[in-house]
């Protein structure tokens, strides 16, 4: 899906006389992506001279561009400030990564607790891309009187 494709079913959509959040056609993945650490060696914000050079890991390049020619959409998330946005930029460019968007400012320190009022699921990146497989996982959720 091409960035152009992705902005039409992100625009405004109304339901009911009233606007609400876009949804995705089904069987499409909005992927949000780290970078550092993820898809390349992990360079802290402090050392900013590093992102021009990272090494790219191939498996990663590989997988998101299969996911990206399968029409999913991806968006880099990243801790990495504003200020780092065209040396970012240049570089996923340069290492052919294709991508939809590239947000900045992520917090940093892990260890996330993403709450949402659309379906999130996470996955951490654990030393390889791969296709992803399902699994049974024990997992936290609000309390609504259901079993």
């Amino acid at each position: 899906m091409q960035k152009e494709e992705a902005e039409n079913y992100l625009h405004k959509k109304v339901e009911d006389g009233e606007v609400v959040s876009p949804v995705l056609p089904d069987g499409v993945k909005n992927y949000l992506i780290d970078i550092d650490g993820t898809i390349c060696d992990d360079i802290p914000n402090e050392e900013p001279e590093r992102m021009a050079t990272a090494t790219v890991y191939p498996d990663a390049l590989v997988t998101l561009n299969k996911w990206y020619d399968e029409g999913h959409l991806i968006c880099f998330f990243t801790s990495r400030v504003e200020s780092h946005r065209a040396v970012t930029s240049k570089w996923l460019k340069d290492n052919g990564f294709k991508y939809h968007s590239l947000l900045m400012g992520k917090p940093r320190g892990g260890n996330y607790h993403w709450v949402d009022n659309h379906l999130v699921k996470a996955t951490r990146y654990n030393g390889k891309f791969t296709d992803l497989v399902e699994k049974e996982v024990k997992i936290e959720v609000f309390d609504d009187g259901k079993s």
